[in-house]
């Protein structure tokens, strides 16, 4: 480096070459820090979303066990409740032929206590 006519260069001319040499060197290296920073982050961004879609399958994958087991549970329920209304009719049935017993039992014994009270 030198002057216009390959003279040496003053030390003036020399120190402002330094110090600009001095800038543009901290430049690259802030460039330089800054590129390695975004890399590392865009590295990580990716690693983020890699972990996310694989949590996403995941959760699908438990939302679907999810919604097999609630279609089995209200299977199960239904089934249920049709064997309790079933019972609910049986007993009904059951109810209604013993009070016909009941009233038939009562009439044979009103017929015996008035056979009874004829007798004496």
């Amino acid at each position: 480096m030198s002057g216009s006519d390959d003279a040496p260069l003053t030390t003036a001319e020399a120190l402002h070459h330094w110090r600009t040499a001095e800038r543009t060197v901290a430049v690259a290296r802030r460039g330089r820090l800054a590129a390695e920073t975004a890399a590392a982050a865009a590295e990580e961004a990716a690693e983020a979303a890699i972990a996310t879609a694989q949590a996403a399958k995941r959760a699908l994958e438990a939302m679907s066990l999810a919604e097999t087991s609630a279609t089995r549970t209200a299977a199960a329920a239904k089934a249920a409740t049709l064997a309790a209304r079933s019972d609910v009719a049986d007993a009904e049935t059951e109810t209604a032929l013993a009070e016909v017993d009941e009233v038939a039992a009562h009439e044979l014994y009103r017929d015996a206590t008035k056979r009874a009270a004829q007798r004496h």
